[in-house]
């Protein structure tokens, strides 16, 4: 396995600040009673964050050659494509979800979200789909995402009003 750069693995980190710092802010915060618009402060984050995960595999079907040509795109490809758009679908739901109905439900919904595209993404990187070290290293952020998402839900949180 190829190490990672320290620039992937820096960002990577620092995408985690938010997860972590809400998660914590809705832990203590918490203990003191219901907290406002953390719910939804995560559900946004999350959101964008699930989105980009997608983005990711639209990103190397974009790399191969192959898409440009007017025959299509190969399986694996439109394995990729598939994979790139559904994370942001699943997100705008599960935030709409989170604003509409109540934000507990949304973040459920966003940590079911990062759980299957992990499952998505193990199968792509038995199959050899993916750039070495990548799966790794999204696997240790995901279960520290999957974490704080939990964190979230497992505080008082109130509903949010439009």
């Amino acid at each position: 396995m190829r190490p990672l750069s320290p620039l992937v693995i820096f960002l990577g980190i620092g995408g985690l600040v938010p997860f972590v710092t809400l998660a914590m802010a809705a832990l203590f915060w918490g203990s003191l009673g219901p907290i406002t618009h953390i719910g939804v402060a995560m559900l946004a984050y999350g959101g964008c964050i699930l989105s980009f995960l997608g983005a990711v595999h639209w990103g190397l079907a974009l790399e191969q050659p192959a898409i440009i040509p007017a025959q299509g795109s190969g399986a694996l490809n439109r394995r990729r494509l598939v994979l790139g758009v559904l994370p942001a679908l699943w997100a705008w739901v599960s935030v709409y979800a989170g604003v509409i109905w109540a934000p507990r439900g949304g973040i459920l919904m966003e940590l079911i979200g990062f759980l299957l595209v992990l499952a998505a993404e193990r199968a792509a990187y038995r199959k050899g789909a993916l750039p070495a070290g990548y799966f790794p290293f999204r696997a240790l952020l995901t279960a520290i995402v999957v974490l704080c998402l939990a964190a979230c839900l497992s505080a008082p949180l109130q509903p949010y009003t439009i």
